[in-house]
Order: C-alpha cells, then sequence, then structure tokens
C-alpha cells in the first residue's frame, strides 16, 4: 500500500504546546492544521477558546486538549475538572498525561482508576493516554500498557515531547507487541521529518504527535517522491 499527503494528515496531531507559545503561534498552528488538513490542531489550555475559534469553519481539523500536562500530577478531582473544562470548550479529543511517579511508586490502581474516571468523562470522545516512556524501564512500559488494555483509552502515547526522548521504534514496538489492536498507539516525541514517522507506522503507530513547523519536512518530503506517496 502507499501513504499519500491526505493520509498522513489524517493521522498527526500537530501541536503547540510549548511554553513560550503565544497567540500568535496559535494562528499559525490553526492555519498549518487547516492547510495541510491534519485530523487534529493541540494547544495548551488557555489557548483552545482561540484554536476552536479559528477552525470553527474547518470542521475536518478536530481540537485537542491536554489533562494534567506535562507532568501527570494532580488529583483524580482536579484532571475530572480539567477533562470537563475542555470539553465545555470545544475539544473532541484529550491527551491526559498518565501520573508517572504514583505509577512508579506501585499504586497502579489509582493510576488505572484515573485513566478510567477520564475515559468516562469523555463519554466517546478519544483519550490517548500519555505514559511518558522516557522515565519507564521496558517493564514498566508493559505494565502501563496493561493498564489501558483495562481502563480502555483510545490510544497509548509514547511522550508529551518534553522529555530528552520520545517516540523511539525500540518503544512503538514494544507497546505494539502489549496492546496488539485493541489500543491504538500514537507516537509522540522527536518525530522531525517523513522517515521516522514511516519508521513508527511500520511498527503499528496510526497517529503521530508533530510540533508545529516540522511538520513541513513530512509534507515537503511526500511532495518529492514519484505520485506523492510513499511504499509501506
Amino acid at each position: 500500500m502507499d501513504l499519500t499527503a491526505a493520509d498522513v494528515a489524517g493521522m498527526i496531531d500537530l501541536s503547540a504546546v510549548r511554553t513560550p507559545d503565544d497567540e500568535q503561534r496559535i494562528r499559525e498552528l490553526a492555519a498549518a492544521a487547516r492547510r495541510h488538513e491534519c485530523i487534529l490542531a493541540t494547544a495548551l489550555t488557555s489557548h483552545i477558546p482561540l484554536l476552536v475559534e479559528l477552525l470553527g469553519d474547518a470542521p475536518h481539523v478536530g481540537v485537542g486538549g491536554n489533562i494534567a500536562f506535562p507532568s501527570g500530577s494532580g488529583t483524580v478531582k482536579m484532571k475530572l475538572a480539567e477533562a470537563r473544562e475542555l470539553i465545555a470548550m470545544g475539544c473532541d479529543e484529550l491527551d491526559l498525561v498518565m501520573d508517572v511517579g504514583l505509577f512508579r511508586s506501585g499504586k497502579l490502581r489509582k493510576v488505572e482508576d484515573e485513566i478510567r474516571t477520564i475515559v468516562d468523562a469523555a463519554e466517546g470522545r478519544p483519550v490517548k493516554v500519555i505514559i511518558e516512556c522516557h522515565w519507564l524501564t521496558d517493564d514498566e512500559i508493559r505494565k502501563a500498557c496493561e493498564l489501558c488494555l483495562r481502563a480502555r483509552p483510545a490510544f497509548v502515547k509514547t511522550s508529551t515531547g518534553w522529555t530528552p526522548t520520545g517516540a523511539t521504534p525500540a518503544n512503538v514496538a514494544l507497546i505494539k507487541s502489549c496492546v496488539g489492536d485493541e489500543i491504538q498507539i500514537k507516537a509522540s516525541g522527536g518525530i522531525r521529518g517523513l522517515e521516522a514517522l514511516v519508521e513508527m507506522y511500520r511498527l503499528g503507530a496510526r497517529r503521530f504527535g508533530i510540533g508545529l513547523g516540522h511538520e513541513a519536512a513530512v509534507f515537503d518530503a511526500l511532495a518529492e517522491l514519484p505520485g506523492g506517496a510513499v511504499a509501506i
């Protein structure tokens, strides 16, 4: 099979979620997401109302919000309130940062219950659980995937993009070996071009978190290929 630019755009969550991202960056985010017809644009919470407004006449581009970003810390009541607020603002999808500190402290049931609570609150909207692979051993990644298999989010996500490493082939392959086809995989953090995206796709990822500005390299590379598509 071949992946066209439209196929790739339909798997890209384009983001502007860094501390210095201001309203101008959000306007650039919305314009780029519209231009490439990305499936989702995501920003930090205070910018969500503007992003929803800018994409109001582009129903093919969804808006994503982040819960407990980037640390995963907070009480379940805080996370639930954040989820409800993001939904009220108009978010179509939610990315939840797993509480890595609680998880690594052995509070697995508590972490699982938090994930399930947010999945339930989303009322059918896709929830992506960011397990932040950089801070986990392979065995901990497996345990995090097991939690997700029970709590049933739509995606397991590799990273916030705020850690020294993000999506790696090894981590995507490991997650795929754990979740199979039960939960989808979002590769996020450090994807800077088409080659990395295609490698992650072949390993099982079906959504890709890409920071604003890096999407150009992906689509430029596709445009240079015969037929504008890459063979898989």
